[in-house]
């Protein structure tokens, strides 16, 4: 919380501002409730059973094979983009930022001799 030279620091706990304090005394749960269809409420919002079903083991599970599919995906790419690219030596190991860099010069380059 900044203060200004003429403001004078407040005797809230933690750097509270009176409406912060102000707000504590209206945080009564209020958790959105649907009906299901045997007319029973339920008390659980979509995003805590979102979060419920995400703690899952064969969630977890899912999502990690989801990932690294992509990610071998994604890496192949790199892979393939990098056999395209003219480089001396032609085995040189290159990082992803600099396969970029090298493929928009290389697609610059080439641009240009179609031009002249």
């Amino acid at each position: 919380m900044m203060l200004s030279p003429d403001e004078q620091e407040s005797d809230l706990p933690w750097g509270q501002s009176e409406t912060e304090t102000l707000l504590d005394d209206f945080s009564a749960p209020c958790p959105s409730v649907s009906v299901s269809a045997d007319g029973e409420g339920e008390a659980r919002s979509r995003e805590e059973k979102r979060r419920r079903r995400r703690a899952t083991a064969k969630y977890r599970s899912a999502h990690a094979t989801r990932e690294r599919i992509r990610v071998v995906a994604f890496n192949v790419a790199f892979a393939e983009l990098r056999k395209l690219l003219p480089t001396l030596p032609p085995d040189k190991k290159l990082s992803k930022i600099e396969i970029l860099r090298l493929a928009i010069c290389y697609i610059s380059y080439l641009n240009h001799v179609l031009d002249v």
